[in-house]
């Protein structure tokens, strides 16, 4: 069997590229956690699945795994050569972060969708005080990552992100219907936030009128409203994989600055002082007992990197900023890219 880097092709980078580094989290029980995590969070609405990724560390690897099973997909339906095609992506997923991670997400969800989804409901201030600090507390992650001393482009990028986190958080509560037609839209678009940091697809849900439907399928198993729905979030995470690969690729530093400030502006769907509507108020006589709340949870992500940072450090050099080298033979360096779809540079001899 040919190793998957001896097959890769050259890939030409930008100035600003800063390609995911090779597989690094390799312990199952840890990945069963990390899972298990991002499929809590993603049944509270304000809250990304993404956000959970990226503080855990796993981010670029996550992306680089769904874009090489997409790759497995159309190979086999498309060719050429199907079959070994197909296995060569296949050869390149990180298969030991990634089934443990779905079976720990799928856990989480079917067992702890209704009680996450009373809790928020009946304790909405407290709830949305620990979130509130646990996303901002996350945002120093893409910050870190996009290696810092920030420019004038950085932070225009950083402001649209800012905008566009307000814009999607300020969208009106509607009362879909959950038809067919429905649910297929509002379940590829939502899908979209498990991987971009910020954007939470259960805030999605709750402002198209989906979110309680879609809970209570899950809770009650209802198997034709969950395939469907999972049916429309394979082909909503396809698109988004596949760009969010390019975008990690091409513009790892631009990209880590978007995402901070989408997560900044997102953060107003998690200010704890809010109406029935949604519309944010000051804050009340409780904002001392909030605020440490959410500075705890502030302190707790910043607890969890410490220890994951140190947990990936024998395996290389840490993934913080575009100044530090790629891995030989990673399809980090210029040089290799397993069962990557880009043309190789020209010119160039082997």
């Amino acid at each position: 069997m040919t190793d998957a880097a001896s097959n890769s092709t050259p890939v030409r980078t930008t100035g600003s590229a800063r390609p995911p580094v090779g597989p690094r989290h390799r312990n199952p029980l840890g990945n069963l956690l990390r899972g298990a995590l991002i499929g809590v969070v993603e049944t509270v609405p304000g809250v990304s699945g993404g956000t959970v990724a990226l503080v855990t560390g796993i981010y670029d690897e996550l992306i680089d795994a769904g874009h090489h099973l997409t790759l497995a997909a159309r190979r086999l339906l498309t060719g050429p050569d199907r079959r070994a095609g197909m296995q060569e992506h296949l050869r390149a997923v990180s298969w030991v972060l990634v089934l443990p991670l779905l079976i720990g997400m799928a856990a989480a969800v079917l067992t702890v969708a209704g009680p996450v989804a009373a809790l928020v409901e009946a304790h909405p201030q407290t709830m949305r005080s620990v979130f509130f600090g646990l996303v901002l507390g996350s945002v120093l992650v893409p910050m870190r990552l996009s290696g810092g001393s920030w420019r004038s482009p950085e932070l225009l990028r950083f402001g649209a992100g800012v905008l566009a986190g307000l814009a999607v958080t300020s969208l009106p509560a509607a009362a879909l219907e959950p038809g067919p037609w429905v649910i297929a839209p509002a379940a590829a678009i939502a899908v979209c936030a498990l991987v971009l940091p910020g954007m939470s697809g259960s805030f999605i849900l709750l402002s198209l009128g989906l979110y309680q439907p879609t809970l209570q399928a899950v809770d009650a198993l209802d198997l034709g409203y969950i395939a469907w729905f999972g049916l429309w979030a394979v082909v909503g995470l396809v698109v988004i994989v596949r760009l969010m690969r390019h975008l990690l690729t091409r513009f790892h530093r631009g990209t880590m600055v978007v995402l901070a400030g989408v997560m900044i502006g997102a953060l107003r769907s998690l200010w704890p002082w809010q109406d029935a509507t949604g519309a944010v108020r000051t804050p009340g006589d409780d904002w001392p007992l909030l605020l440490v709340i959410a500075v705890l949870g502030v302190l707790a992500v910043q607890l969890l990197v410490l220890v994951e940072s140190r947990k990936i450090a024998p395996a290389g050099p840490e993934c913080g900023g575009p100044e530090d080298p790629p891995e030989p033979g990673s399809y980090g360096s210029q040089d290799a890219r397993p069962g990557g779809d880009d043309p190789p540079r020209r010119g160039r001899g082997r």
